[in-house]
């Protein structure tokens, strides 16, 4: 069932290359985003969750629940985007929205992958697609940012391609399937499954924002669109970390799953304290926010080092950084339209140009840092709890006081945007404030969910970590 909505949406991407008009691109960028709603709608409401379509894809709990979320962001973006490129020449604008659909596609395949390798394929797939969009402005910049991402994320994955490999050889080369090789590399060669954790940790750590490939990350966001910043960021980091999230649930039942955690959880922390030092020393909000997505990935994959309760509060970590960092992105994206830039310590006053961007800002502040009602608050004291149970108490005190230079560095900016004097050159009549409230409906969906939690919600993400 799936390769007939591959087919379609392939259609539509490579079809949007062709057209001669913007209204055109509207009405497939519509098809696109109604045939995902489709999707998404037979998934849950039909018989084809939790089953196999073809030999490579399975619509499991994990995979789904990645996959609302995709589209659901991905719809934000597509309506964003028409606004934030609305000056841009034909024939970037089309070529633009033919790779985001491309990418979203890619993304979509990542989720639902069975097969080690089809997840690496797709992954590297997610790469091409990427660049294309980074290098949308023509820039010098974007010029060198692009070759970057293409020649990191190309190396990482190939590094990851030797994970597999060495992972291959210890499941005795019988399978690439993962609920297959589970059981294979139960009792393969200890070194062999610690290298090869180590290559595909690494490798995917490109596309999940954490140490040690975070920076490409970083640099990605800084030179795509504001609108595709926020479905890298979201949508892609979260392909990382379910390509990593369904390695480490391999290594559950084998003799070393101990050592698997201590690595995530010194990832995690590295990652922790870049997002916490570099969200004091940078001077763009684009990067600024990409930083804290690398934080942020750092408490999950924490989460996934404790292990317990951790693993649960992890996976709910991401879904809501998804709706809150997008959210933010988004609001971002029309601060440039108004200031034409993200320079920190040059653009401000945003309270008097766009109250309700500001507003919608200041929330996302307060979202971002956990402070209640936000969502975070929850992951990050049942991590934290979590450690205290575990009798780790310096992880404890370590992660406080990052936390507290993050909510420093944070609030410093966001407070600068909205009351500081402004210097440079506004562009007022480009403001919309339909979209700051477009954007802000993001955040609200994810304050809601730090007042109440579904129980499908709950019960899926019990369903996804009892493994």
């Amino acid at each position: 069932m799936i390769y007939i909505y591959f087919i379609l949406w392939l259609i539509i991407a490579a079809s949007t290359f062709f057209v001669k008009s913007r209204k055109a691109v509207h009405i497939l960028s519509g098809f696109y985003i109604t045939l995902h709603a489709i999707f998404a709608e037979n998934l849950f409401l039909e018989d084809f969750y939790l089953t196999t379509s073809g030999q490579f894809f399975t619509f499991d709990e994990i995979g789904s629940l990645f996959y609302v979320l995709l589209a659901i962001v991905a719809t934000f973006v597509i309506i964003h985007s028409r606004e934030y490129l609305k000056e841009d020449s034909l024939q970037d604008y089309k070529r633009y929205f033919a790779l985001l659909m491309l990418l979203i596609t890619a993304i979509t395949g990542v989720y639902f992958a069975n097969n080690i390798a089809i997840t690496w394929i797709l992954m590297e797939t997610t790469t091409l697609c990427a660049a294309g969009i980074l290098y949308h402005r023509h820039s010098k910049d974007t010029l060198e940012a692009t070759w970057k991402y293409l020649f990191v994320c190309s190396t990482g994955i190939a590094i990851a391609y030797l994970g597999i490999l060495l992972l291959a050889a210890a499941a005795s080369n019988n399978s690439l399937n993962y609920e297959e090789m589970r059981t294979l590399i139960t009792e393969g060669n200890p070194l062999y499954l610690k290298v090869a954790f180590l290559l595909m940790l690494t490798g995917y750590s490109c596309k999940m924002e954490i140490f040690p490939l975070y920076t490409i990350g970083v640099d990605a966001n800084f030179a795509a669109p504001a609108p595709a910043s926020a479905l890298i960021s979201t949508g892609l980091v979260n392909a990382g970390f379910l390509a990593i999230f369904r390695i480490y649930r391999l290594y559950a039942d084998t003799q070393i799953f101990g050592w698997i955690r201590s690595v995530m959880l010194i990832t995690g922390i590295i990652s922790l304290v870049v997002g916490a030092l570099f969200l004091r020393r940078t001077n763009n909000y684009k990067r600024f926010l990409s930083y804290s997505t690398v934080e942020n990935m750092g408490i999950a994959a924490i989460g996934l080092g404790i292990g317990g309760i951790g693993i649960w509060a992890a996976l709910f970590h991401v879904v809501c950084h998804t709706f809150i960092k997008s959210s933010l992105f988004l609001q971002i994206a029309i601060v440039r339209h108004i200031y034409n830039g993200y320079r920190i310590n040059r653009i401000g006053d945003y309270i008097n140009i766009n109250k309700v961007g500001a507003i919608a800002l200041i929330a996302g502040m307060v979202v971002v840092l956990a402070f209640p009602p936000s969502p975070l608050f929850i992951s990050e004291l049942m991590i934290l709890s979590q450690t205290i149970a575990d009798g780790k108490w310096w992880l404890m005190v370590v992660m406080m006081f990052l936390l507290c230079v993050v909510i420093y560095s944070v609030c410093q900016r966001i407070i600068k945007l909205c009351y500081q004097p402004n210097q440079d050159e506004l562009h007022p009549t480009n403001i919309n404030r339909g979209l700051s409230y477009s954007a802000l409906s993001l955040l609200v969906f994810a304050i809601i969910l730090g007042l109440w939690q579904p129980t499908p919600l709950v019960d899926l993400i019990n369903k996804i970590v009892t493994f």
